[in-house]
Protein backbone atom coordinates (compact mmCIF):
# COMPACT_ATOMS: atom_id res chain seq x y z
CA UNK A 1 0.00 0.00 0.00
CA UNK A 2 2.88 2.29 1.05
CA UNK A 3 4.64 2.14 -2.32
CA UNK A 4 1.56 2.26 -4.28
CA UNK A 5 0.60 5.53 -2.60
CA UNK A 6 4.13 7.04 -3.18
CA UNK A 7 3.97 6.09 -6.65
CA UNK A 8 0.31 7.76 -7.65
CA UNK A 9 1.97 10.72 -5.80
CA UNK A 10 4.70 10.44 -7.97
CA UNK A 11 2.94 10.27 -10.95
CA UNK A 12 0.73 13.37 -9.96
CA UNK A 13 3.53 15.72 -9.54
CA UNK A 14 4.97 14.48 -12.83
CA UNK A 15 1.49 15.20 -14.47
CA UNK A 16 1.39 18.64 -12.61
CA UNK A 17 5.02 19.58 -13.82
CA UNK A 18 4.26 18.56 -17.48
CA UNK A 19 0.51 20.41 -17.52
CA UNK A 20 2.82 23.73 -16.24
CA UNK A 21 5.31 23.57 -18.31
CA UNK A 22 8.26 22.92 -15.89
CA UNK A 23 8.81 19.58 -16.93
CA UNK A 24 9.04 18.12 -20.65
CA UNK A 25 7.16 15.02 -21.80
CA UNK A 26 9.98 13.70 -23.61
CA UNK A 27 12.89 12.16 -21.27
CA UNK A 28 16.13 13.51 -21.68
CA UNK A 29 19.23 11.43 -23.05
CA UNK A 30 20.33 8.49 -20.73
CA UNK A 31 23.76 9.78 -21.33
CA UNK A 32 22.54 12.59 -19.44
CA UNK A 33 22.09 10.53 -16.47
CA UNK A 34 21.01 12.97 -13.43
CA UNK A 35 19.01 14.56 -15.45
CA UNK A 36 17.35 11.44 -17.01
CA UNK A 37 17.12 9.79 -13.27
CA UNK A 38 15.36 12.76 -12.10
CA UNK A 39 12.36 12.42 -15.15
CA UNK A 40 12.39 8.70 -14.42
CA UNK A 41 11.23 9.17 -10.38
CA UNK A 42 7.48 9.97 -12.13
CA UNK A 43 7.39 6.76 -13.46
CA UNK A 44 8.44 4.43 -10.70
CA UNK A 45 6.58 0.81 -10.68
CA UNK A 46 4.89 1.71 -14.54
CA UNK A 47 7.34 -1.18 -16.90
CA UNK A 48 5.31 0.62 -19.87
CA UNK A 49 6.47 4.28 -18.85
CA UNK A 50 9.91 3.23 -18.22
CA UNK A 51 10.00 1.51 -21.54
CA UNK A 52 9.50 4.76 -22.64
CA UNK A 53 12.58 6.02 -21.39
CA UNK A 54 14.45 3.32 -23.03
CA UNK A 55 15.93 1.67 -20.06
CA UNK A 56 15.38 -1.48 -18.07
CA UNK A 57 14.94 -1.29 -14.53
CA UNK A 58 18.42 -2.22 -13.45
CA UNK A 59 21.18 0.39 -12.28
CA UNK A 60 22.34 2.94 -14.86
CA UNK A 61 26.36 1.77 -14.96
CA UNK A 62 24.45 -2.32 -15.44
CA UNK A 63 22.60 -0.88 -18.37
CA UNK A 64 25.12 0.72 -19.65
CA UNK A 65 27.50 -2.22 -19.02
CA UNK A 66 24.80 -4.57 -21.07
CA UNK A 67 24.39 -2.04 -23.65
CA UNK A 68 27.83 -2.15 -24.80
CA UNK A 69 28.14 -5.60 -24.47
CA UNK A 70 25.03 -6.35 -26.56
CA UNK A 71 26.10 -4.20 -29.24
CA UNK A 72 29.67 -6.29 -29.66
CA UNK A 73 28.24 -9.36 -29.30
CA UNK A 74 27.78 -11.57 -32.62
CA UNK A 75 24.33 -12.37 -33.76
CA UNK A 76 21.58 -13.73 -33.24
CA UNK A 77 21.55 -12.89 -29.75
CA UNK A 78 19.57 -14.85 -27.69
CA UNK A 79 17.98 -14.36 -24.21
CA UNK A 80 16.05 -16.10 -21.48
CA UNK A 81 14.53 -13.41 -19.01
CA UNK A 82 13.08 -14.92 -15.65
CA UNK A 83 10.71 -11.41 -15.28
CA UNK A 84 9.32 -9.38 -17.30
CA UNK A 85 8.72 -5.22 -17.99
CA UNK A 86 10.26 -2.70 -19.22
CA UNK A 87 13.83 -4.81 -19.65
CA UNK A 88 11.75 -6.99 -22.36
CA UNK A 89 10.79 -4.03 -24.71
CA UNK A 90 14.32 -2.75 -23.97
CA UNK A 91 15.77 -5.87 -24.88
CA UNK A 92 13.83 -6.47 -28.14
CA UNK A 93 15.56 -3.60 -29.40
CA UNK A 94 18.78 -5.09 -29.24
CA UNK A 95 18.68 -8.72 -29.15
CA UNK A 96 17.17 -11.09 -31.86
CA UNK A 97 15.05 -14.13 -29.79
CA UNK A 98 13.58 -13.57 -26.17
CA UNK A 99 11.77 -16.13 -24.16
CA UNK A 100 10.53 -14.08 -21.41
CA UNK A 101 8.62 -15.83 -18.35
CA UNK A 102 6.27 -14.13 -15.82
CA UNK A 103 4.76 -15.63 -12.87
CA UNK A 104 2.29 -13.00 -12.25
CA UNK A 105 -0.99 -13.52 -14.42
CA UNK A 106 -2.27 -10.16 -14.04
CA UNK A 107 0.79 -8.04 -15.25
CA UNK A 108 2.14 -11.35 -17.56
CA UNK A 109 -1.17 -10.83 -19.72
CA UNK A 110 -0.86 -6.80 -20.04
CA UNK A 111 2.57 -7.02 -21.06
CA UNK A 112 1.37 -9.72 -23.77
CA UNK A 113 -1.14 -7.23 -25.07
CA UNK A 114 1.52 -4.69 -25.02
CA UNK A 115 3.96 -7.06 -26.87
CA UNK A 116 1.50 -9.30 -28.78
CA UNK A 117 3.00 -9.04 -32.84
CA UNK A 118 6.61 -8.96 -31.55
CA UNK A 119 7.77 -12.45 -33.24
CA UNK A 120 11.02 -12.05 -31.83
CA UNK A 121 9.35 -12.07 -28.17
CA UNK A 122 7.43 -15.25 -26.40
CA UNK A 123 6.20 -14.43 -22.93
CA UNK A 124 4.41 -16.95 -20.71
CA UNK A 125 2.92 -16.07 -17.47
CA UNK A 126 3.21 -19.48 -15.21
CA UNK A 127 2.02 -18.64 -12.06
CA UNK A 128 3.49 -20.39 -8.51
CA UNK A 129 0.76 -23.19 -7.72
CA UNK A 130 0.04 -23.71 -3.83
CA UNK A 131 1.77 -26.28 -2.12
CA UNK A 132 2.56 -26.84 1.98
CA UNK A 133 6.21 -27.95 0.64
CA UNK A 134 7.27 -26.11 -2.17
CA UNK A 135 10.50 -27.69 -3.83
CA UNK A 136 11.18 -24.06 -5.47
CA UNK A 137 9.60 -21.83 -2.84
CA UNK A 138 10.05 -18.15 -2.70
CA UNK A 139 11.48 -16.14 0.14
CA UNK A 140 9.23 -12.84 -0.84
CA UNK A 141 6.92 -11.58 1.80
CA UNK A 142 3.55 -12.84 1.33
CA UNK A 143 4.87 -16.13 -0.99
CA UNK A 144 4.63 -18.76 1.67
CA UNK A 145 2.96 -22.12 0.52
CA UNK A 146 3.92 -21.06 -3.18
CA UNK A 147 5.96 -23.66 -5.32
CA UNK A 148 7.64 -21.98 -8.08
CA UNK A 149 9.35 -24.91 -9.67
CA UNK A 150 7.57 -25.16 -12.97
CA UNK A 151 8.63 -21.36 -12.98
CA UNK A 152 12.28 -22.24 -12.39
CA UNK A 153 12.31 -25.22 -14.86
CA UNK A 154 10.68 -23.05 -17.99
CA UNK A 155 13.84 -22.56 -19.52
CA UNK A 156 13.97 -25.97 -20.07
CA UNK A 157 11.41 -26.24 -22.39
CA UNK A 158 13.54 -23.58 -24.74
CA UNK A 159 16.18 -26.01 -26.86
CA UNK A 160 19.94 -24.39 -27.45
CA UNK A 161 22.12 -22.22 -24.90
CA UNK A 162 21.70 -18.12 -24.70
CA UNK A 163 23.78 -15.38 -24.39
CA UNK A 164 22.36 -13.83 -22.08
CA UNK A 165 19.89 -14.47 -19.17
CA UNK A 166 18.10 -12.06 -17.07
CA UNK A 167 16.97 -12.60 -13.36
CA UNK A 168 14.90 -10.01 -11.79
CA UNK A 169 11.59 -12.52 -11.21
CA UNK A 170 10.91 -14.63 -7.84
CA UNK A 171 13.26 -17.70 -6.41
CA UNK A 172 16.28 -16.04 -8.10
CA UNK A 173 18.66 -17.89 -6.00
CA UNK A 174 16.98 -21.19 -7.98
CA UNK A 175 16.55 -19.58 -11.09
CA UNK A 176 20.33 -18.89 -11.23
CA UNK A 177 21.60 -22.73 -10.14
CA UNK A 178 19.07 -23.56 -13.68
CA UNK A 179 20.32 -20.69 -15.38
CA UNK A 180 24.72 -21.12 -15.08
CA UNK A 181 24.75 -24.05 -17.38
CA UNK A 182 22.40 -22.97 -20.37
CA UNK A 183 25.24 -19.77 -20.72
CA UNK A 184 26.45 -19.80 -24.40
CA UNK A 185 30.21 -19.52 -24.42
CA UNK A 186 30.62 -15.85 -23.56
CA UNK A 187 27.33 -15.19 -22.48
CA UNK A 188 26.41 -13.32 -19.42
CA UNK A 189 23.90 -13.37 -16.53
CA UNK A 190 22.10 -9.85 -15.40
CA UNK A 191 21.10 -10.68 -11.80
CA UNK A 192 19.11 -7.65 -10.44
CA UNK A 193 18.49 -6.33 -6.64
CA UNK A 194 21.85 -8.68 -5.83
CA UNK A 195 23.13 -6.84 -2.73
CA UNK A 196 20.19 -8.59 -0.77
CA UNK A 197 21.66 -11.30 1.59
CA UNK A 198 20.02 -14.34 0.06
CA UNK A 199 20.96 -13.54 -3.18
CA UNK A 200 24.84 -12.17 -2.09
CA UNK A 201 25.18 -15.89 -0.92
CA UNK A 202 23.51 -17.59 -3.85
CA UNK A 203 26.08 -15.59 -6.47
CA UNK A 204 29.16 -16.64 -4.14
CA UNK A 205 28.39 -20.66 -4.18
CA UNK A 206 27.61 -20.51 -7.88
CA UNK A 207 31.23 -20.42 -9.05
CA UNK A 208 30.22 -17.48 -11.71
CA UNK A 209 32.25 -14.40 -11.46
CA UNK A 210 30.76 -11.95 -10.57
CA UNK A 211 30.85 -8.16 -11.64
CA UNK A 212 28.73 -5.61 -9.25
CA UNK A 213 27.20 -2.25 -11.01
CA UNK A 214 25.92 -0.28 -7.97
CA UNK A 215 24.45 3.13 -7.52
CA UNK A 216 21.69 5.09 -9.47
CA UNK A 217 18.94 3.51 -10.88
CA UNK A 218 15.94 4.54 -12.82
CA UNK A 219 12.68 5.75 -10.71
CA UNK A 220 14.16 5.14 -7.42
CA UNK A 221 15.05 7.65 -5.06
CA UNK A 222 17.51 5.12 -3.30
CA UNK A 223 20.83 3.61 -4.87
CA UNK A 224 20.53 -0.45 -5.80
CA UNK A 225 22.79 -3.00 -7.02
CA UNK A 226 22.86 -5.11 -10.05
CA UNK A 227 25.39 -7.63 -11.20
CA UNK A 228 26.40 -9.27 -14.25
CA UNK A 229 27.63 -12.94 -13.64
CA UNK A 230 29.92 -14.64 -16.22
CA UNK A 231 32.12 -17.96 -16.08
CA UNK A 232 35.58 -18.44 -15.72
Amino acid sequence: MAKQSYAASLKAVGRGLTKTGLAKETAPPVEQRWRHWAHSLTKVYDSLAMAKLDVPWWTYDAITAVDAWLSERERPIRVYEYGSGASTIWLSRRADEIHSVEHHKGFGEMMQAELAGEEKISLRVIEPVPNDNPVVPSQKEGHAGLDFEAYVDSIDDVDGEFDLVVIDGRAREACLEKAKDRLAPGGIIVFDNSRRKRYVDAIAASGLKETIHAGLTPTLPYPERTSVLTKG
